[in-house]
This record gives structure tokens, sequence and C-alpha cells, in this order.
């Protein structure tokens, strides 16, 4: 009944939490896809649009997942609401797949719109399409548990819009969205090999096209192992009722 509330949601606002992240992603594609279109290459002869969508997809993806964990627990909190889920039986773990869960239906969803709309701009191929599909629940898994975590830090928006605009967003526009970590100088190419989110990108985009900036094998077992380590987190704050039960 949780992961249903969840749902509902952000569902009953779809204009808000679906249909907007959906028309940022097209103009980014618009303008980017535009502008550099007849200049850059990537992979050889790969075009820069079709380069491009699948990095949008996972870009928007991401940054839903996260987004609606978040925001309902601080919602939750400011309301005050959240004493009412308190009050239930439900256990810890019961919460996380909850909001986690809900968190990724809305980051598949966003997504699929996002690719169903930019599609029409590019030629795609689908080399690989059950990486495509693993690298999409990963990530929206890993967002969503890294949405939770922030809901149960954060006490007020602000606390939250700091962790988002100071975190979330550089690592997510640092990820190899808008270029190939290849076209970098050897410090940035360095550096992004310390972000995660740039292997989830880089492993989705591989399953499109069959090329990559790494092994899609390394990305799947450092977003792996990511997701493992922030869901540990999570549970573990879950579990001890950190600033929810005082």
């Amino acid at each position: 009944m949780l992961f249903y509330k969840e749902v509902l949601r952000f569902w009953k606002v779809g204009f808000q939490t679906v249909a907007a992240p959906v028309m940022t992603a097209v103009l980014y594609l618009l303008i980017f896809g535009h502008v550099l279109e007849g200049s850059v290459k990537v992979y050889n002869q790969l075009s820069y649009t079709a380069f491009l969508v699948p990095g949008l997809v996972m870009m928007s993806v991401l940054q839903n997942a996260f987004a609606n964990s978040s925001s309902s627990l601080i919602q939750s909190k400011i309301m005050g609401n959240l004493v009412f889920l308190l009050l239930t039986p439900l256990s810890h773990w019961s919460w996380f797949f909850a909001y986690v869960g809900s968190s990724m239906v809305r980051g598949l969803v966003v997504g699929g719109g996002v690719f169903v709309v930019t599609a029409w701009f590019a030629h795609l191929s689908f080399v690989a399409p059950l990486w495509i599909l693993l690298f999409a629940i990963l990530g929206a898994a890993l967002m969503g548990t890294m949405g939770l975590i922030a809901g149960l830090w954060a006490e007020k928006f602000d606390q939250l819009a700091a962790f988002q605009n100071f975190f979330i967003m550089p690592l997510t526009f640092l990820s190899g969205v808008f270029y190939s970590i290849h076209s970098l100088g050897p410090f940035w190419q360095t550096a992004s090999h310390f972000n995660p989110f740039f292997y989830m990108i880089d492993g989705f985009r591989y399953g499109f096209f069959g090329v990559s900036d790494v092994a899609p094998e390394l990305s799947l077992s450092v977003v792996a192992l990511f997701l493992a380590v922030v869901s540990a987190i999570a549970i573990r704050l879950l579990r001890i009722g950190y600033k929810i039960r005082s």
C-alpha cells in the first residue's frame, strides 16, 4: 500500500513529474543536437544526436528517481504526516522497497517517455538490449536509494536543494551525457573514472551501440557495488529511525 501510495503521488501530478522532464530532455536534444551535430563525431562515425539520445534518457531516469524519494520524504516531514506512517507496523524493509520501488517506476516511466520522443531524431540500434534494461533498472534503484538517504538527512527544502544542486546535478552533467570522456584531457579523463554516474551512463549507452568508453562489465561492477553500499546505508538509517523518530 505504501508503494501504491508513492506511485499514485507522482502519477496524479504527471504533467509536472513526467511530462515536464520529457520536455526538458527534448529541449536539450534540440539545442545541443542542432549546434554540435555537424562538428562532433563520437565512436568513429556515430552521429552526435544518436550519441546524445541514450545519455539524455539515462540522465532523466537518474534525476527523476532521485527526485521522487527525496521529495516525498521531505514533504512528509515538513507537512507532519510522516507520523501516520510511523504508527503502522511497516518494517524498515517495507519502507525501503516502497520508496525505492516507486522511484524506480517514476524514473523508468520518464526515461521511457524521453526515449519515445527523442528516438525520432536519430537512428538507434539495439546491440545489447539486456544491458540497456539492466543499467536502467540498477541506475533507477541506485538514485532512488540516494534520494531516500537525502530525504532522511534533510530537514528542510533548502538542504535538499543544496544536496541536489551541489552533488547530484554536477555528477550527472559531468558523467558523459553530452560528450565522450576521450575528448577530455588526461586529468579530467582520470577524474571521470571516479564518478559513479559515468559508469551508469556509459554502460547504458553500450547497450545501444556496442561501444563504450570503458568495458561494460567494469561499469556493471561499479554500479552494483555502489548500489550495495548506498542500500546498506539507507536500510541502516531506516532501521534506527534516523531523523524520523525524534
